[in-house]
């Protein structure tokens, strides 16, 4: 396949070019090079590539900042999406496009399906779900993939803030009221070829498999990562005293990829240990005295 992949340096799109490259026809393009906020842009991007599947990465992630920058949120994560949308669904092109558990509200309790009612409580929700509303609208053949907790080798992530925190502050407040299933963006990016070379399309929930708080995720990077001596303290999220709210409870059911295509992702334990491994600078964790 000739794919376009959009967001091509983000922490995702890194890992989608690697993916995707060795066995297909794979050009990455980021925000230097087209505006997603542009039709015109998108046009002329997609025309350039004549791909037959684009792979829209491409998104803003500041869930705080969505709040009092809404209009950049609602120009990049929906109405880019309706250009793009528009453009591949002119072109007969396959479009995939990522979404989120904030799409929801938190109150279910279980883990949430396809199916299920989506009630955002944030704007940085508010800007995806309208995001998938266009896409479904106006792109005829789209792969939708709703993730959780991303995170990779490039780009701002919690793994990497947390990590970074704890080689210089050995006390760390994390919250432990919000529950979801932490994501590599490489097994992400896996799924994501094993969708597309299935010929799959519509909605689908992917993320890492297990559940865990933002707490039990923290304790588990310090441990992988071999950082000696640091006190975490469950907070609640009122404590932070954020600007955007976020679900309580936004694990995502991953039944229908399972059953589609007979494959799982790992445990979030086993893929973040896996990548703290590979990607983590052990050169900048403390020895231990007398080590």
């Amino acid at each position: 396949m000739k794919i376009l992949v959009l967001g091509s340096k983000g922490q995702l799109g890194t890992e989608l070019l690697e993916v995707l490259a060795p066995v297909h026809a794979v050009r990455g393009v980021d925000i230097d090079d087209f505006d997603l906020t542009s039709f015109s842009d998108c046009r002329e991007t997609v025309a350039a590539s004549d791909p037959d599947v684009v792979v829209n990465a491409a998104a803003y992630t500041d869930v705080d900042g969505c709040e009092t920058a809404g209009d950049l949120c609602f120009a990049v994560n929906a109405e880019g999406v309706g250009h793009m949308a528009r453009v591949c669904g002119e072109r007969g092109i396959k479009l995939v496009h990522f979404s989120t558990d904030y799409v929801f509200d938190g109150t279910k309790g279980r883990p949430y399906v396809e199916e299920d009612l989506c009630n955002p409580i944030n704007v940085y929700g508010r800007s995806k779900l309208q995001g998938e509303i266009y896409l479904k609208e106006y792109a005829g053949h789209y792969l939708l993939i709703r993730t959780a907790w991303l995170y990779g080798r490039t780009g701002r992530n919690f793994v990497r803030t947390v990590a970074d925190k704890a080689l210089h502050e050995k006390k760390l407040q994390v919250v432990n009221d919000q529950i979801g299933s932490p994501t590599c963006s490489l097994d992400l990016a896996l799924a994501v070829k094993l969708l597309l070379e299935g010929g799959h399309s519509g909605v689908f929930h992917v993320t890492n498999r297990g559940r865990c708080s933002w707490y039990e995720f923290a304790l588990k990077i310090v441990q992988f990562a071999g950082i000696p001596d640091v006190q975490i303290e469950a907070i609640d999220s009122g404590m932070l005293r954020r600007k955007a709210l976020r679900p309580a409870y936004s694990v995502l059911s991953c039944r229908k990829f399972v059953r589609e295509t007979g494959r799982t992702t790992r445990h979030w334990q086993v893929a973040l240990k896996d990548f703290l491994e590979k990607t983590w600078r052990r050169t900048d964790v403390p020895k231990p005295e007398g080590g």
